[in-house]
């Protein structure tokens, strides 16, 4: 029997903090505004874009406190326990000087308006303790969930190259003070079950995995929480109401990642950043995709299984893990089931769920030798943007030069993520050639019928579509050609 506590506790700069009323939908940002008055967080965007609000907030992993920088705004107070909020408040240099990072800024005329200038500073922060001389690259990587309405980006980027020549991170009072906020997170990790409220007010955060499957079981009209990347637009720009809910974001289980010779599976709390890796390593033809989800902060928090579950059509992995024959790990209580992942998807939604599972983890093959894969996303915006279509395209080429197998799947081009499966039989047994897939393009048209909405017009959809899949072969061509001039 899983002891309850009725306290949320986490670490505030330097302060525990015990709260016994927590509203599910209470924002970090909100309650560091209005009830601690710390307000160098700002609001600008109230959706995870901007990066005004970013903070740091850091967990208990393998016995060390990993930090990671996240937005504020869509960050509900209920996922913090166990965890130490970093403001830009808490940032100090030596004697009160500046912060290295915040001298950078100075030094560099990184602050115009100043609106924006904290959530930059905590970014680079986050990024400076990492790696204090990080690469223009990094840099920009590092950024991409930070707005400047200013377009102040040029002097921003020059402080976060000279950084790490205004101090190193084992300079930083957060590395003296390391050993004792280890060792108060250790000891909230009590493995007591919290429950804080009652009905529609209730906050539920799972001591294990077993006790989630439990609760969520015996709750199935709970909402799932993990990343809140999604959930936290509904508060924040809809004021729907979201309790009771579960946070699951803390459950160290279900940020596994298993890999053998074969596959590699995904458990469902796995962030994209702590997922990046292993995707470069296993899937390389996927990071350029990894890279343009979101920006930092929310490839910080959003999980790959909260992508799948939430059953978005315009979810940025769903389509190439179909394409990569993924599969799919549902739990309710002791009991677990495998299904395609392509079969979870049913209509817009509506997934193959039953009240009381949810999605434990995903595996997904490892690409065969001989085989060409591509992602391609289409968006307004390159950086930090949704996917207006996203296209990801399989074949396997004999060595007649004929198609023996085709998996192509398309996002935001139907209700669900979904497969081309017209376009795959029209390139299954004919040559690997233009003029085979200048037929094969017709049918996206039987596969599909795109809507128009705000991102695209159901005819730039069918026609951009049709282009992805020229793209990709005419890669395919320019890939052999390569990799034959490499191996002369």
């Amino acid at each position: 029997m899983v002891e309850v506590a009725n306290a949320l506790k986490f670490l505030l700069n330097g302060e525990e903090v015990t709260l016994t009323d927590v509203p599910p939908d209470l924002t970090l940002l909100d309650w560091l505004r209005l009830e601690r008055r710390l307000r160098g967080s700002k609001e600008g965007c109230a959706e995870g874009d901007c990066g005004a609000c970013t903070v740091l907030v850091g967990r208990l992993t393998d016995d060390e406190v990993i930090y990671d920088s996240v937005t504020a705004c869509i960050r509900f107070v209920g996922s913090l326990h166990g965890t130490h909020v970093v403001t830009i408040e808490h940032l100090r240099g030596e004697n009160g000087a500046l912060h290295p990072v915040q001298q950078a800024m100075v030094d560099h005329h990184g602050s115009q308006c100043g609106f924006c200038t904290p959530g930059f500073v905590m970014s680079l922060y986050g990024l400076w303790k990492r790696n204090p001389d990080p690469s223009r690259a990094a840099i920009e990587k590092a950024l991409q969930g930070n707005l400047c309405r200013c377009t102040g980006y040029a002097p921003i980027i020059r402080a976060g190259e000279k950084m790490g020549t205004y101090g190193r991170p084992q300079g930083d009072p957060l590395w003296a003070e390391r050993i004792v906020v280890k060792n108060r997170l250790k000891a909230m990790q009590d493995g007591r079950r919290v429950e804080i409220g009652e009905g529609s007010n209730r906050v539920i955060i799972p001591a294990s995995l077993d006790d989630f499957a439990a609760v969520y079981e015996a709750n199935p009209e709970a909402r799932i929480v993990a990343g809140s990347t999604d959930v936290g637009l509904w508060v924040t720009k809809f004021m729907r109401a979201i309790g009771p809910v579960i946070f699951i974001g803390h459950l160290q289980e279900l940020k596994r990642i298993a890999e053998n010779d074969s596959e590699v599976r995904f458990y469902a709390g796995v962030s994209y950043s702590e997922a990046q890796p292993v995707i470069a390593s296993r899937f390389p033809e996927l990071i350029e995709l990894w890279d343009r989800i979101a920006g930092e902060q929310i490839r910080n928090m959003g999980t790959i299984g909260g992508n799948i579950a939430n059953g978005s059509p315009i979810g940025d992995t769903p389509p190439p893990f179909i394409a990569l024959g993924a599969k799919l790990h549902l739990r309710k209580g002791v009991h677990r089931r495998e299904i395609k992942l392509e079969d979870y998807f049913l209509a817009y939604g509506k997934q193959d769920r039953q009240p009381g599972e949810f999605v434990e983890s995903v595996t997904l093959p490892l690409l065969p030798t001989g085989e060409k894969f591509a992602t391609y996303k289409i968006s307004k915006r390159r950086e930090e943007d949704i996917s207006a279509l996203c296209g990801a395209f399989r074949v396997f080429v004999n060595d007649a030069g004929t198609v023996g197998m085709a998996r192509i799947a398309f996002g935001g081009m139907a209700a669900t993520p979904k497969r081309a499966k017209a376009v795959e039989a029209a390139l299954i047994g004919q040559p690997w050639s233009m003029e085979t897939v200048e037929v094969a393009i017709a049918s996206i048209a039987e596969d599909y019928q795109p809507i128009s909405d705000m991102r695209a017009s159901a005819d730039y959809r069918l026609l951009a579509a049709q282009n992805l899949l020229k793209r990709f072969f005419l890669w395919t061509q320019e890939r052999g050609e390569r990799l034959a001039r490499e191996v002369a």
